[in-house]
């Protein structure tokens, strides 16, 4: 039977990788891009999960590497693809929403350094009109209008604001919510 690691003999191997911890957590809190987040979180469980199974601790080894790494990563990956997302109700008439236009594709770039994928909604179902369904809406003539202020001043943060209103673009908070 292998014996664990002991602190005394094996210094020399057990310290990098000892190290890697502090690393790879300042590393996970810095981090703006969530998707690089969720990368980072995977090399820290496995990290720990190396160190438990290298101190002699299989058990603790193996619950790290399934729920610590494996569960919590996939968890944060479904919540990040349906958080992710500006979705918003395509109010423009038919003949002016067929197809990825230059709007749209405008759009989908000046919310791409917050992260954020567009999601356009042609007949959005009756509870989407809560606030937690639908972020706003873009209405013809480049008018977006969105229900939340502070997700407004992200994307007037953003470079791609200045050009939506060079364009002629318009960026509205919603004084109350319109079904």
């Amino acid at each position: 039977m292998n014996n664990p690691l002991s602190l005394a003999g094996d210094l020399d191997l057990l310290l990098p990788i000892t190290a890697l911890f502090p690393i790879t957590a300042i590393l996970l809190v810095t981090q703006d891009n969530p998707y690089q987040t969720l990368v980072l979180r995977g090399i820290l469980g496995s990290v720990a999960t190396l160190l438990f199974a290298l101190l002699g601790a299989p058990d603790v080894a193996l619950t790290e590497a399934l729920v610590g790494t494996l569960l919590s990563t996939t968890l944060y990956a479904v919540a990040l693809r349906s958080a992710m997302a500006l979705r918003l109700h395509d109010r423009r008439p038919p003949d002016a929403s067929t197809g990825l236009d230059s709007e749209v594709e405008q759009l989908a770039e000046w919310i791409s350094p917050l992260h954020l994928r567009l999601r356009l909604v042609s007949d959005p179902p009756a509870d989407a009109m809560a606030p937690r369904g639908l972020h706003g809406w873009l209405e013809s003539e480049r008018r977006l209008v969105l229900r939340q202020p502070g997700l407004a001043r992200r994307l007037q943060a953003c470079r791609g604001y200045q050009l939506w209103i060079e364009q002629g673009g318009e960026l509205v908070i919603a004084e109350e919510d319109q079904p």
